[in-house]
């Protein structure tokens, strides 16, 4: 499923474009499938000093082009950050330069 957007490219960069307009460049950091349900943490490249991640999930549009969209649900938010956080964010050794 994430072909279509991502190559499967973790550590790609892409460019998103907001409801205003906006375009942003962010890593891609990690896809997983879970629930049959792909998820994508994203690491925003601008503005970003805090060193959050943003979790998106791939949904199809109406004519069923692939597309990334916001976890509504904050019950599927929490679980799925959860997983990312025990099978990503575990190994990433923060001290390395």
């Amino acid at each position: 499923m994430t072909d279509d957007i991502f190559e499967g490219e973790e550590g790609g960069v892409i460019t998103l474009t907001d409801e205003t307009g906006h375009e942003s460049d962010f890593e891609i950091i990690a896809t997983r499938e879970i629930d049959g349900v792909t998820y994508v943490a994203l690491y925003p490249l601008e503005d970003n000093e805090a060193g959050e991640y943003v979790l998106l999930k791939i949904e199809d549009d109406e004519n069923g082009e692939e597309m990334l969209v916001t976890i509504d649900d904050d019950d599927e938010y929490d679980k799925i950050a959860d997983i990312f956080e025990d099978e990503v964010f575990s190994d990433i050794d923060y001290d390395e330069e």
